[in-house]
């Protein structure tokens, strides 16, 4: 059966690739984008998720599209790095306010419908970074790593509707987030990993997907590092 889906930040990168596994699925699909142009072929909602308003105007947009929201991807992120001795509050606030508090914000407007309808799956885009720390991303690893109490405890109050709250955690990832990295620099992320090279944003979809199906409905509170070892034993 198509589901109405929802991918925050899915006019690129990561979240692209995840709207386009779910509509090549069969599924109504719809992304948020804060600038630029709505990816070809998918329903684009302009939104930022740190306005309330804004968020409350692109999921009645949604609904009016295909339907109340069954299916919610947070993946709506931003960076502000910098060593913590020379970072401002507002560049930690900002990060915050985006990668917290936006998630926040889309994952308790969707489940006012979820929970009405008794049957729901939210997934939180975190990071392996929340996990095992950054050097130069104290803002950035506190925000992701947030996510996953903001996730068990929407499991604790949602599970009796039905409604399951996972949490992936991307590691390395190609993307246009990495293209500007040194080759020395590349080398050092790559040794990291166990499997020792850098995932693909295919292989993230893969484990949103499998989250979001009726496969995964016994599975909640789980959080699940996509990033080669990376990560691994948190």
């Amino acid at each position: 059966m198509s589901r109405s889906v929802l991918v925050t930040g899915g006019n690129r990168g990561i979240g692209l690739e995840v709207a386009r596994t779910f509509a090549e699925a069969g599924d109504k699909v719809a992304v948020t984008y804060r600038s630029g142009e709505p990816p070809t072929g998918l329903f684009g909602v302009r939104c930022d998720v740190t306005d309330p308003q804004s968020v409350d105007r692109a999921f009645a947009e949604v609904e009016a599209e295909q339907g109340p929201v069954e299916v919610l991807v947070a993946n709506a992120g931003a960076t502000r790095d910098m060593l913590m001795l020379g970072m401002s509050e507002e560049d930690f606030a900002a990060v915050i306010e985006t990668n917290l508090m936006g998630a926040f914000r889309v994952a308790r407007r969707a489940a006012v419908r979820m929970a009405t309808a008794r049957w729901g799956r939210v997934l939180l885009v975190s990071s392996t970074v929340g996990m095992a720390g950054s050097p130069g991303q104290t803002n950035y690893a506190a925000s992701k790593s947030a996510l996953i109490g903001l996730a068990r405890s929407m499991c604790w109050e949602l599970g009796r509707r039905n409604i399951t709250v996972n949490v992936v955690a991307p590691g390395l990832i190609e993307t246009d987030m990495i293209a500007h990295l040194t080759p020395e620099r590349r080398a050092e992320l790559v040794s990291g990993t166990a499997l020792r090279r850098p995932g693909t944003a295919a292989e993230v979809a893969a484990v949103v997907r499998f989250l979001a199906s009726e496969e995964a409905s016994f599975v909640t509170g789980a959080v699940v590092p996509v990033g080669g070892g990376h990560g691994m034993g948190h």
